[in-house]
């Protein structure tokens, strides 16, 4: 499959060319429109998705062609709808929750629409053997990685960690890195542990425990699910990484966040329409560039609350 991955010298060219944070969104080009995806990391699920779904928008969206750009994922992209440098985005619920409210990491109510409810991303905590760490609440002292900056996966970090009433800058050695860097430090030894928020199988984390084997192991996160949805509500769901995923002696209790995708709420409803229908349409097709496709269904995809759907999606769904 071909990826069409922005670099950071075309980004810059764009910006300086429409003006530091005006609108590159669906910009008219000798090929048509131009559409950007914001998925996240180059190793998730978010970015191999966007990826295919870009490939569906280029063979079957008459007069547009659109790009899957790598980003921090979730925060970063819905600011980045919202902006105008995206115009479709991936992003865990919760986060998406917090920007229709103006909370957590936003300071106001943000302009955002859902097209989809998509697949589930489950939560991820990997620490190395040697560490001795057994619950989350065992990561006191150690050096964590939570993500990426401004994504899905830092905002689960810091609320597994207050849930196991844990201060995040105050009782761990805090990271936000990338997975690909992530991995590494787990590699290196230069990290104890990792939070991970993400589809499966996530090619990052199957390439972590592939090399490291019984080096690592996964931390169940039963004991601090209560805390988090007393919380934050119930869109913090009880999950299992089941053991076929990644190998693991047997299924491992997690917490499973589902996944939007999202749009700024001015899009034009005509494409907002064609962009949801084109996911089914081709949903096999989607399907092949990853596994974790096959959990789109129609009866769950208008579920976004609170997240509102835009007028284009609500009239796909009927």
């Amino acid at each position: 499959m071909r990826f069409r991955l922005v670099t950071v010298l075309a980004v810059t060219a764009a910006l300086l060319a429409g003006g530091c944070g005006g609108d590159r969104s669906a910009q008219r080009e000798g090929g048509g429109t131009r559409l950007s995806i914001a998925t996240g990391n180059t190793t998730g699920v978010y970015y191999v998705l966007g990826g295919g779904f870009a490939e569906l928008i280029d063979k079957h969206l008459p007069g547009h062609r659109a790009t899957a750009e790598a980003t921090g994922a979730s925060v970063e992209n819905i600011q980045r709808v919202v902006r105008g440098q995206s115009d479709i985005a991936f992003t865990l619920a919760d986060t998406a929750a917090d920007a229709v409210k103006g909370t957590g990491a936003f300071t106001a109510p943000q302009p955002i629409r859902a097209l989809a409810r998509l697949y589930g991303n489950y939560t991820h905590v990997i620490a190395r053997t040697d560490a001795g760490i057994e619950s989350v609440a065992g990561l006191r002292g150690k050096r964590v990685s939570t993500g990426s900056p401004n994504s899905g996966t830092e905002v689960i970090a810091l609320r597994l960690l207050a849930a196991a009433g844990l201060d995040p800058d105050k009782d761990v050695e805090r990271q936000a890195l990338s997975l690909p860097e992530t991995v590494q430090g787990l590699k290196d030894g230069t990290l104890d542990a990792l939070v991970w928020s993400g589809g499966l199988p996530t090619s990052g984390i199957t390439d972590l425990v592939t090399s490291m084997r019984d080096e690592v192991i996964f931390v169940p996160l039963d004991d601090v699910l209560p805390a988090v949805r007393a919380a934050h509500g119930p869109v913090y769901a009880e999950g299992a990484i089941p053991k076929g995923a990644y190998g693991t002696p047997s299924d491992v209790p997690t917490i499973v966040v589902p996944n939007l995708l999202v749009v700024n709420a001015a899009m034009d409803a005509k494409l907002a329409e064609d962009l949801t229908r084109l996911i089914f349409d081709h949903k096999a097709d989607l399907e092949k560039v990853h596994v974790s496709a096959k959990e789109i269904t129609l009866a769950d995809a208008p579920r976004t609350d609170p997240v509102p759907l835009h007028e284009g999606a609500r009239r796909f769904y009927g």
